[in-house]
């Protein structure tokens, strides 16, 4: 396993940037529509009960706001 380092973070930053700072906004828009084809290729569920997904966070959110559950 590799073990997340200040260097490591800092490399994959400066790779990011250099990477992929020549794309259009339609290539960077057409590199996350594949990933989303293919993410759900892997799983053909996902996204598709949005609310449910997000009911938890919303939860937590409440509850770290003091609001009632029911908010």
């Amino acid at each position: 396993m590799i073990r997340p380092t200040a260097l490591l973070a800092d490399l994959e930053a400066r790779y990011g940037r250099e990477a992929f700072r020549d794309l259009s906004y339609e290539e960077a828009l057409g590199r996350i529509t594949a990933l989303w084809v293919e993410a759900r290729v892997l799983n053909p569920d996902l996204g598709r009960d949005w609310q449910e997904d997000l009911a938890s966070t919303l939860a937590v959110a409440r509850a770290v706001n003091g609001l009632s559950p029911t908010t």
